[in-house]
This record gives structure tokens, sequence and C-alpha cells, in this order.
């Protein structure tokens, strides 16, 4: 099945005060496991990622072309800047264009602008356009422009590179061999503790989704790690300086 929503929440249970487990994207397939009366339980094909989703209909097919580029790109019921809607589609969605009008695409009943999408095949260096998430609200099971956390944080952009990582912090880190050497952190090193990821900007700063500060920040690589080992009581668990290769 193609999730056809511009941001579908994926939950954890069929419980209405269930916690998010995670968030289909515009255009992600997925494979419905069980049908319950209100809900579908689902597999993301992407990460194989299991949760619950209410009942609606969803599309068989879409051979995606495009995918968007940009935090989140604004969508028009004709192919004229005049013609602006309400609605956003988040980074990482993918589309199928069906025609091509001027400098916009359509796609489903919605035109977008061309500067905002790249082809599907197209790959970007890893995580060089991290900081447009910078300020964006931590959202537990997030993974878009309305809430995001920390691993979701790093999975989208190798999601955005078309190669496979897991979603959450514990199964990423496995990807890896151990190394805990903090002299060597530099851009793009992933910094985990237990429960949570962080990716260097620089050898002295990283960013990443925070629950303490609510958001996603950029802070001092030196003092967020002593702020982690302070109050939540957690020492790094491990350091990855290539996170290209694994």
């Amino acid at each position: 099945m193609i999730n056809k929503n511009l941001i579908l929440n994926v939950y954890e249970s069929r419980s209405l005060n269930s916690n998010l487990a995670t968030q289909l994207l515009y255009g992600e397939k997925f494979l419905i496991i069980k049908s319950y009366k209100k809900h579908f339980q689902i597999k993301t094909s992407y990460d194989n990622y299991t949760g619950y989703i209410t009942k609606r209909k969803f599309q068989k097919k879409m051979i995606p072309t495009h995918k968007i580029s940009v935090l989140k790109a604004s969508l028009y019921s004709r192919p004229n800047i005049k013609f602006k809607l309400k609605k956003k589609i988040s980074f990482c969605s993918y589309i199928q264009v069906l025609s091509i009008k001027n400098n916009f695409y359509k796609f489903d009943k919605y035109w977008i602008q061309k500067k905002d999408v790249m082809k599907i095949k197209a790959t970007i260096k890893l995580f060089d356009k991290i900081k447009i998430f910078e300020s964006i609200k931590y959202k537990w099971g997030g993974n878009s422009f309305k809430g995001i956390d920390c691993s979701a944080l790093v999975q989208i952009f190798y999601k955005f590179n078309n190669l496979y990582f897991p979603r959450d912090t514990k199964d990423q880190v496995k990807l890896f061999k151990k190394s805990n050497n903090k002299a060597y952190l530099k851009k793009n090193s992933l910094i985990y503790w237990k429960g949570h990821v962080a990716i260097c900007l620089t050898n002295t700063n990283l960013i990443h989704a925070y629950g303490p500060k609510k958001k996603v920040i950029i802070m001092n690589i030196k003092k967020t790690i002593k702020e982690i080992k302070e109050k939540s009581k957690l020492e790094i668990q491990s350091i990855k300086h290539e996170p290209s290769r694994f």
C-alpha cells in the first residue's frame, strides 16, 4: 500500500492513549499485517517498523519519480504561485510527477514548485541539509517538519540518499563497530548514548533533537556530553566517525 496522506501517524498500539511510534510520509510504502475494526496493523517497507494506523483508503500502486528536498514545500491548486494552499509536504516525501507546467510539477491533486524537489535517485552529501531541521520541535516518534526525534533526524538523511538505516538508536548503533574515542570527533561523527544520538557539525558543535530542550538544537559537544552525564546519568555508548560506511 502507498500512503497518500501528507503525514500519517503510526501508533504503538490501538489504544486512544497510545504513544506515537513513527510517521509515514507521503508516498511511503507499507504492508497491512492485520485488519481490526478501526485500525490496521502495518509494517513499513523502508525499515520494517510495525505499528497501528486508523483505517482509511490507500492507493495500491505509485511509482515515485521525485522527492521533497526542502524542509516543507508549499502545495498549490494550480501551477501558479497565486494559488498556494495552506498544506505543506515534508522533506523526503516521495511523489510521482504526472505533468509539468511552467516551473511546477503536478502530482496527485497538487502542484509543487520544481525548486522544492529532486529526482528520486538523486543524492546529497550525508547530513549536508541537516540544519534545515534546526529549531523544529522535539516529538517522540516524529520524522517531519511538525516534529522529529533524535533517531529520525539521523535516519531521514540516509533514507533521502536511498540507503537503509534503522529507526531506533538501539538498532542504529548495532551497525557500527564500537568506539568511544572522543579525540577524533569531526563533521558527521555520530555520538550515541543509550536511547539518544547526536550528529557532529564540526569538532566542537553538534546538532540533535533533544528532549530536555524540546527542539532540534545546536550545542557545544563538550557541554552536551557533560549535561547528559549529569542530568541523565548516561555515558557515551559509541561513536561512529565515518557514518556513511557500515
